[in-house]
């Protein structure tokens, strides 16, 4: 049985008990909440067999996680430093991460991640499904054929395009950027040259029992995701939308744990009105969101114009953020590139927590402002998101133990004053005929 069809049972699995102890919350929360459709746990039975994965959940009544993109093109990076950046994204805290790989041989690229990866593994099937076919003449058989295969493998979730129909097309037509995912705009194509419909929508019900065979979670690819701030919150996002939340039910009911993905490009005042059109139409399932980002003007930078939106989002209704590199809509992102969209989403995430009063989130930032304030420089370093850079910054140009840092020096430090003001008690030895007097 699957996660959500264990958890319908009353049973609560290993996977919950670890989510549950990793969350801080009780057990019969994570089940009930599995149960529901509310949380996911991508855990494919085959890299739970593997022995590297640790479980972890999804869903908005638990902590807001991040995916880190890796994988290679056709022109650049191989197995080495697709590990290296797995290794580098883990170090840093992403929550998942989804192997976008589509040059080499993407089977033994893929199951080197999985085999290293204690993190839940993505992918988008129909990439290793057009690599070297025509993707106009692809067929429902090579579709299902690849989505089993990865399914063997131990992809915990992925991403398939089923919500995309023919009759959406037409809506794109007043587009500033068109169809700007991958897998949707292969989708779209093979409709429009075969006149026929969405294969994975007609026979969605086989894709699930793939699916539910190895417990891979089903993440509801939106094909008509806005590319730019002129096509954010059209009618062909929300009619493809409307089509993710019966898919959503079908799924379910299914026994396939499911959540859904997002936008995209938003400007920052249509990101409230974004999330809670997803969790109505899509029953609140976990909604999965790239960014979004708040404005277009930025590339090289696109790492915080969408850690922004991530931010807005993961306050607003969204419970998994996926990242955006400085490399986005430029290159293939090397090693320092997830580095830099990791830290940028981390900081979204707990950010988004902290607003909403997810529990313990502060905690983080007052043991940090505490030692901030008590000069203890080790314990701040220790606490801080990026340990490293925070050291490096800090010793550039003063030894550790100083009591100030290079912006204030030791006279204009308010900290080192404030510090030593309270040493003084001074608040506590003017007594109130003092005070009197002093303000007369």
């Amino acid at each position: 049985m699957t996660q959500i069809e264990t958890a319908k049972k009353g049973i609560i699995t290993r996977e919950m008990l670890v989510v549950a102890q990793r969350e801080e919350v009780e057990p019969e929360l994570i089940r009930r909440e599995v149960a529901a459709g509310r949380i996911v746990i991508p855990a494919n039975i085959h890299h739970i067999k593997i022995g590297s994965l640790v479980p972890m959940g999804i869903g908005r009544p638990i902590s807001t996680k991040i995916n880190a993109n890796i994988g290679n093109s056709v022109l650049a990076s191989g197995i080495k430093e697709e590990l290296q950046k797995l290794e580098v994204a883990v170090k840093y805290g992403a929550d998942t991460a989804m192997d976008l790989s589509t040059g080499g041989n993407l089977d033994e690229i893929r199951m080197a991640i999985i085999k290293e990866s204690p993190i839940p593994i993505g992918t988008v099937p129909i990439y290793q499904t057009v690599k070297n076919i025509d993707p106009d003449k692809m067929t429902l058989d090579d579709l299902l054929w690849n989505i089993e295969n990865q399914a063997k493998q131990g992809v915990d979730y992925m991403t398939i395009h089923a919500g995309v129909l023919l009759q959406h097309l037409p809506l794109i037509s007043k587009r500033l950027a068109g169809i700007v995912s991958r897998g949707g705009s292969l989708i779209a194509h093979w409709m429009v040259k075969n006149r026929k419909e969405n294969p994975l929508y007609r026979y969605y019900d086989d894709v699930l029992a793939i699916l539910r065979e190895h417990d891979v979670t089903i993440s509801l690819g939106d094909s008509l995701r806005p590319g730019c701030l002129a096509d954010a919150s059209d009618e062909a996002q929300f009619a493809e939308l409307r089509t993710l939340g019966e898919l959503t039910i079908r799924a379910r009911e299914a026994g396939v744990q499911v959540m859904v993905e997002g936008p995209g490009h938003i400007p920052f005042n249509q990101i409230q009105m974004n999330m809670e059109l997803q969790s109505k139409y899509c029953h609140g399932a976990p909604f999965y969101v790239l960014g979004p980002l708040v404005t277009d003007v930025a590339p090289g930078y696109d790492h915080i114009t969408s850690a922004i939106g991530a931010t807005a989002a993961a306050y607003y209704g969204a419970s998994f953020l996926c990242y955006v590199t400085p490399k986005e809509h430029l290159g293939l992102p090397n090693t320092e590139d997830v580095k830099q969209g990791v830290i940028a989403y981390k900081i979204a995430a707990h950010a988004g927590d902290v607003a909403r009063g997810y529990k313990n989130a502060r905690k983080w930032d007052d043991e940090l402002s505490k030692a901030r304030a008590d000069l203890d420089w080790e314990q701040h370093f220790h606490l801080a998101m990026d340990e490293e850079t925070a050291r490096k910054y800090r010793n550039e140009d003063l030894a550790v133990n100083a009591e100030f840092c290079s912006m204030c020096g030791p006279k204009f430090c308010s900290m080192r004053i404030s510090k030593s003001i309270k040493e003084w008690n001074v608040y506590e030895e003017i007594s109130e005929e003092e005070l009197t007097q002093i303000h007369k």
